[in-house]
């Protein structure tokens, strides 16, 4: 059984910095593209980051280019996400994902239980 499991979220002041992770099991996406969505109260899903299989192809929402950065441990079959500068817009529960594909322009057909970030002003 696939499972994607984030942690890391929680409570933090604006300005302040926080690191999601996500471990997978039940299969390796070590070939596959993985992403970070975040779905906020009201509002509609949205991407925040991905990174293709090799790290080497990233994608970033503009409102979080130069204070997010996704990155990925595949020995680990681990996704991270570091956020810093936070603001409270950030706030949302954010998703992990991954896709059947190894490059990051396509579909994600797995998904974690998200994890909540709240960012305090």
């Amino acid at each position: 059984q696939v499972q994607l499991v984030e942690s890391g979220g929680g409570l933090v002041q604006a300005g302040g910095s926080l690191r999601l992770s996500c471990a997978a099991s039940g299969r390796t996406f070590s070939n596959n593209a993985m992403a970070w969505f975040r779905q906020a109260p009201g509002k509609e899903r949205e991407r925040v980051a991905a990174v293709s299989w090799t790290g080497s192809d990233t994608y970033y929402t503009d409102s979080v280019k130069g204070r997010f950065t996704i990155s990925r441990d595949n020995a680990k079959h681990t996704l991270y996400l570091q956020m810093n500068g936070l603001k409270p817009e950030d706030t949302a529960v954010y998703y992990c994902a991954a896709s059947d594909y190894a490059g990051i322009d396509y579909g994600f057909s797995y998904w974690g239980q998200g994890t909540q970030v709240t960012v305090s002003s």
